[in-house]
Order: C-alpha cells, then structure tokens, then sequence
C-alpha cells in the first residue's frame, strides 16, 4: 500500500507546503527548523543522509496505487555500535488520509529497516503528549511509553510535555 523512498532535494517544495505554522514545524521536527521551512534548511538537514553508515536515513512516503508522495519519516541518531535509533519527522502531509492507518503502515516500514536491515536492538522515538492520536497508532505498532517529559518545550505561551517510547528488537519480532 506505501512505499519508503529516500528523501532528496526534489522532495522539498512539496514538504515545505505541508508546514503550515510555527506550532505545527516544532509539533513535526522539535526545534531543529525554523519557520519557516526553507530550501537551505533542508539541505543542511539532507547532507551526509542516505549514506552507507550514515546516522541518518530520511524518506518520502509514496502511495502505490497512486504513485503520489503522502508522507515524510526519518530514522535518525543511528548508532551501530549500540544498535539503537530514533524515529522522527513523521509526517501524513495529506490531512484527507489521516486516520486510516497509513501512519502505522509507515512506522512499521522504517522498523522494518531500523530491525531487519540494519540489525539495530532499540528504536526510540519522542510524541508530544496531547497527539493522542500519534500515541495510540504507536501502541497499535508495539510501542511501550518509558516516562513523560513535562514541558519540555516551550511554544509562545505554553509548555509541551513529550512522551518518550521505545521498541525493543525482541518485541518487534514477537509482532
């Protein structure tokens, strides 16, 4: 039903349109982007991705029926000698597709990648706690909660808490 792409510079513009607001930039990608989303962040954010041993993978998300690119994840802080990593940036760029699984469908791609390729033990990964719908499809996947962030982040006026969740290889294979 969808494929994982790597990410590349003819993926940008249609990303920079899904990023709407400051509020949804930091609920997509924390503080590592400014608003708004640019061409020359994104090249900073591509460079030395995708590589052989590189500690960052990046994708697009592609429909197979339609060939359209719906979606945006990344497998980050990719260390090999610990074999962990961390999922992030994940991104349903299309609001009329949400809620229909597409979301577990990628996570479950890139933990194929993160367990079944690179041979990792651990993905981690950070949810701001009032996505109750990112949490949930992260427990349909297998996820477990280890402990909650309290206001982490601030965004204009307020505090975001962040939940912070892992997979363990061992569960992976039990799914």
């Amino acid at each position: 039903m969808i494929r994982l792409e790597h990410f590349g510079r003819q993926d940008f513009e249609q990303l920079i349109s899904w990023i709407d607001s400051p509020e949804f930039l930091m609920q997509w990608a924390g503080p590592h982007f400014s608003y708004p989303l640019d061409v020359k962040q994104l090249n900073q954010y591509i460079k030395g991705a995708n590589e052989e041993n590189s500690k960052v993978h990046i994708y697009k998300v592609i429909l197979d029926e339609t060939n359209e690119t719906i979606g945006h994840i990344s497998l980050n802080n990719i260390d090999l000698k610990n074999r962990s990593a961390r999922i992030g940036k994940v991104l349903l760029g299309d609001t009329d597709i949400r809620g229909k699984g597409i979301g577990q469908q990628m996570v479950i791609e890139l933990l194929n990648i993160a367990f079944d390729h690179l041979s990792l033990h651990r993905v981690g990964l950070g949810v701001f706690a009032f996505n109750e719908s990112a949490i949930k499809s992260y427990e349909k996947v297998g996820f477990v909660k280890e402990g909650l962030l309290r206001d982490v982040r601030k965004v204009g006026d307020e505090y975001w808490s962040l939940w912070e969740m892992s997979m363990l290889e061992s569960e992976w294979r039990k799914t």
